[in-house]
């Protein structure tokens, strides 16, 4: 994966920060989750702990809150300012998180922990989250449409429904549905949906969230799915790292959700540590790595936040844009 090479540029957009720089950065934040609450957040493969929950997790959910306070400030201003106009009344707005990054690099264990924090500040006590995984298209779609091989790609996510929901959510729209997708089926669930009812905070976790649209001729607008984000992270590792990563997941999977009832990767569920590890490396190769590379990784400039883990899954390295 290439190293930091812009942001390590004199002209660098991002201040940078060690773990232990970052983490005097929580003040006099306290912290409210347990060991055991940290065990039910973490997803495959991750070890974050209650030290580094401290120490980089509680500092982000300050930062958030202090942001998320100060659109709430100006919600305030803005309604004074139009006091005496009440034909135009401002609804008050969700202020939305975006994650991103590869497969397996431990965006589903952030995004739960930010939810887990940031819903115990008093000022946004509604904190709720989605994954773009809902928004793929359905494999029967996909299959028609010979897409299969690009799962997580950006063709194979119905963007227009996914920019119709966030701009409901922005809208202020008082409940919007979003579809549900099963890891464990590796399909979008028909007739399942996740309510989203006017949150204070709503974290949208998803590979490509951070990828600018495709611009169409005539004079088209369309947003990108970062415009609807009032601040992004992107979870960054070096590649060969995530693939061990993912490979780990793959064999940990194997003996777990492969062997649930309907699971689309049962026929992996036998296969041996050997076999298993050759499968892995290439859907690796072949559609996640070539994802991470032609459209994940070159988007990570354009997050407010990134944070860079090591070998061990822990985040040595916190990256904060300049504003």
């Amino acid at each position: 994966m290439r190293a930091f090479a812009d942001i390590n540029s004199p002209y660098s957009p991002y201040l940078r920060f060690s773990a232990d720089e970052w983490g005097c950065l929580r003040k006099d934040a306290t912290l409210s989750l347990t060991e055991e609450d940290i065990i039910a957040l973490r997803g495959y493969g991750e070890t974050v702990s209650l030290r580094e929950v401290e120490q980089i997790y509680l500092p982000l959910a300050r930062l958030l809150s202090l942001y998320v306070e100060a659109m709430q400030a100006l919600f305030r201003v803005t309604n004074n300012f139009l006091a005496d106009d009440e034909s135009t009344p401002i609804k008050k707005l969700p202020y939305i998180i975006g994650v991103a990054g590869s497969v397996a690099v431990g965006k589903s264990t952030t995004s739960r922990l930010l939810r887990a924090l940031l819903a115990r500040w008093p000022n946004h006590p509604k904190v709720q989250l989605i994954t773009t995984d809902g928004f793929l298209y359905p494999n029967k779609l996909l299959e028609a449409r010979g897409l299969m091989e690009r799962k997580g790609f950006p063709e194979s996510f119905d963007l227009r429904a996914l920019r119709q929901f966030l701009t409901a959510v922005k809208s202020g729209v008082q409940l919007v549905e979003a579809p549900v997708y099963s890891h464990v089926l590796y399909d979008v669930v028909a007739d399942e949906k996740t309510i989203i009812a006017q949150p204070d905070i709503l974290i949208v976790e998803g590979l490509n969230v951070l990828q600018p649209a495709r611009l169409q001729k005539g004079g088209v607008e369309i947003p990108f799915v970062s415009d609807f984000f009032d601040f992004s992270i992107y979870i960054d590792a070096e590649n060969k790292i995530v693939q061990e990563w993912y490979i780990e997941r793959f064999l940990e999977l194997r003996r777990t959700a492969f062997r649930k009832p309907n699971a689309y990767f049962a026929r992996y569920a036998e296969l041996d540590d050997a076999a298993a590890r050759k499968v892995a490396l290439d859907i690796w190769t072949r559609i996640n790595y070539a994802n991470l590379e032609q459209n994940i990784l070159p988007t990570r400039g354009r997050a407010n936040l990134i944070l860079h883990k090591d070998v061990n899954h822990h985040i040595s390295e916190v990256l904060l844009r300049k504003i």
